[in-house]
């Protein structure tokens, strides 16, 4: 197969004879990166809270999926059953991290999901 002069950089195609429908799938591209990088800033400020043992722990995590704050309740501190205290922050900090997730879902599906039915060519 020869090569037709290839993409340099990906960049400065409009002079190459491509269709001119090219160059308006690649602006609508860089627009969608554009936006897709300020919803993830957007999400990254965000904060998920998940409470766990009838609310005894609370746990927050960022939209980096990095835990910013844990809260535990002295009446669930029993120093003869830590496995039950492991367990109820272990939950919180899964249900927090999975709204996280959730949320990054849902960005990745609103921009995605401007493309219809996939892309033309």
């Amino acid at each position: 197969m020869a090569k037709r002069g290839g993409f340099p950089g990906g960049m400065g195609m409009h002079g190459m004879g491509m269709p001119g429908n090219m160059g308006n799938l690649m602006k609508q591209a860089q627009k969608m990166q554009r936006q897709m990088e300020e919803g993830q800033k957007e999400l990254e400020t965000k904060e998920f809270t998940a409470k766990a043992g009838g609310g005894a722990v609370e746990v927050v995590v960022s939209g980096k999926r990095e835990m910013l704050k844990i809260t535990i309740s002295e009446e669930v501190v029993d120093p003869d059953d830590i496995e039950t205290l492991q367990d109820i922050i272990m939950a919180a900090t899964n249900e927090a991290l999975r709204q996280a997730e959730e949320a990054n879902n849902e960005l990745i599906g609103k921009m995605t999901g401007g493309l219809g039915g996939g892309l033309p060519f």
